[in-house]
């Protein structure tokens, strides 16, 4: 009988875990998912043709891996999308598409016949032209990245930059009294930078952090930056500072070598990013096709509510884990080989049997998370009234940070700009999502949709982005556990992390799995590395916690590898 491995959620960890583990071993994967939806945070919500990507997710990565694992499952586009030349984006377009199969029965039918009955028996790899995104699905696209600032009814780039608009915009005397205080900081930096409000003053000074850090990120997470540890401003921001974004601003007024830039700056800087046709869930919807079709499991709507686990000669190993129809409440109990774990470290250890330590059940109990709602609004078109301009119907941005108090929204996103096809009709309508940072449970988390709906209009009324006149359609859609919380007990992180380590066939992966905010492609990355472990027969697995925080990857420079693929990709 082959090995099992069960896998705790169907986001991109858990299903780059299956993916991984049928390519590389043979391991049977069960991937169980308590929701109706694949992807996780990363999936694509439908509403009535009207797709919403829950916070965003550009698909750019420094690691090669990551990178070429994305376009082995959507190949880049080898020609224009419906909005390329009406919007004048300049795209660096694939040539050719080579696609390496998980197994020989996932290939589409009209792939397939491009193989012999012979080399289909040993490979999988189908080379043909690059994917038209107007005749195909099956694309990833290449889009510009703008997220500018909303505040005041005025626009300011994102990564902030000191020029000669934003000085006026600001007032002079305001952009003199910023520059001191961005002298005075790396003169004078504060020594102790254990928290949130530290790390951004050493990097922006303390005007410029008090102008357009401060209040955003507390309204992101609910609790002062003095509160927060600063880990989450390393991972989220790296090494993201003033002067290296003016740096980066005027570089690309004198490089042509727009693969070679992007290459070299940090994830917050880049200017284009890849985009699947119909938003992340497509990447993780055509993953689980490609799982069920070589013999994976993909079981929704089934509740991890119990993981035993046993310790012999000094040493722990998960045993078997508890599943619950979530339908109709019945049990059932899985036997496994190897467990990963995607769900919230708070619920993985509340349910172990038995129960660990009680220091290790007390630091995962007081681990928080943040919880997350988007009110999608369709609407004829925008009626944005920037400052001494006539009101604009459309704004080029993939999002927009909302800075001004007085509003709970916190960023507003343009799905007509991530991709056009992700509206229904984007030629008579802008799909808008506005995001509210909540608690589980607080006033707008239960407040009924048409409230939020009604609230989601007056708050774009009041900072004047749009007319309740010009709304065709809305709906709410809520996602729970969306950011583990820099706060809370997340300083005693490691007493968990170190009784998990101690269970030698025990993934924890992704975000909620580890808790640390991830993008994709770093959860991604850990879930390759616990199938590395397994491949090469390690049975501790420090390496998966050290994934995004080597020093390698906060490096500015990328590997000379990924400048010359990205060369490659665009001949």
């Amino acid at each position: 009988m082959p090995k099992v491995a069960i896998i705790a959620g169907a986001g991109p960890a858990g299903l780059t875990a299956a993916y991984e583990l049928l390519k590389r071993t043979d391991i049977h994967p069960i991937v169980l998912e308590s929701t109706q939806a694949i992807g996780g945070i990363a999936q694509t919500y439908n509403y009535k043709g009207n797709r919403i990507d829950i916070g965003g997710h550009r698909f750019f990565s420094k690691s090669k891996r990551v990178m070429d694992w994305w376009f082995n499952i959507l190949p880049v586009q080898g020609h224009p999308a419906a909005d390329t030349l009406e919007k004048g984006h300049e795209i660096d377009y694939a040539a050719e598409a080579i696609v390496e199969y998980l197994c020989p029965e996932c290939i589409p039918e009209a792939e397939s016949c491009q193989l012999s009955a012979i080399s289909l028996q040993r490979e999988a790899k189908i080379e043909r032209p690059a994917p038209d995104p107007e005749k195909e699905d099956a694309v990833m696209l290449q889009r510009p990245r703008l997220s500018r600032i909303y505040f005041r009814r005025n626009f300011f780039p994102y990564p902030i930059g000191i020029t000669i608009t934003v000085a006026r915009r600001l007032g002079f005397i305001n952009t003199a009294l910023i520059g001191f205080s961005y002298i005075k900081a790396h003169l004078r930096p504060l020594r102790d930078e254990t928290f949130l409000d530290a790390f951004f003053i050493n990097r922006f000074g303390r005007r410029l952090y008090e102008t357009f850090f401060r209040d955003y990120t507390e309204k992101v997470w609910g609790v002062p930056c003095s509160q927060i540890r600063a880990d989450w401003g390393a991972q989220r921001i790296k090494g993201l500072s003033l002067k290296r974004a003016i740096f980066h601003a005027m570089k690309d007024l004198l490089t042509s070598d727009f693969a070679k830039a992007q290459a070299e700056r940090e994830t917050s800087l880049i200017t284009r990013f890849f985009y699947p046709k119909f938003g992340p869930g497509q990447m993780w919807e055509t993953v689980t096709e490609q799982v069920r079709a070589c013999g994976g499991e993909v079981r929704m709507g089934r509740r991890v509510v119990g993981v035993k686990w046993k310790e012999e000669n000094g040493k722990g190993k998960v045993i078997s884990a508890t599943v619950e129809n979530v339908e109709s409440g019945e049990t059932e109990e899985v036997p496994c080989d190897y467990f990963f774990s995607t769900m919230p470290v708070r619920h993985l250890i509340g349910m172990m049997h038995p129960k660990p330590d009680d220091r290790v059940c007390e630091v995962a109990e007081g681990l928080i998370y943040r919880d997350f709602l988007t009110v999608g609004l369709l609407l004829k078109h925008l009626h944005v009234q920037e400052k001494g301009k006539e009101p604009a119907v459309n704004v080029p941005d993939n999002w927009i940070y909302v800075q001004d108090g007085g509003v709970h929204v916190g960023r507003i996103q343009i799905f007509n700009n991530w991709s056009p096809y992700m509206v229904a009709d984007r030629k008579h309508s802008v799909w808008i999502g506005l995001e509210y940072f909540v608690n589980e449970g607080d006033k707008l988390w239960v407040m009924p949709d048409n409230a939020l709906i009604d609230l989601g209009i007056s708050e774009m009324e009041k900072i004047g982005f749009a007319r309740k006149a010009d709304i065709l359609d809305a709906c709410v859609l809520r996602m729970p556990k969306a950011y583990p919380a820099y706060f809370g007990s997340y300083n005693q992180l490691s007493v968990v992390r170190d009784f998990t380590l101690q269970l030698e066939n025990l993934f924890l992966v992704g975000r909620n799995g580890m808790h640390r905010y991830n993008n994709q492609d770093h959860s991604m990355l850990t879930a390759m590395t616990a199938v590395d472990n397994i491949v090469a027969g390690i049975t501790h697995h420090q390496n998966i916690w050290d994934v995004n925080v080597e020093p390698t990857y906060h490096e500015e420079k990328a590997q000379s590898e990924v400048d010359e693929e990205a060369r490659k990709r665009a001949a």
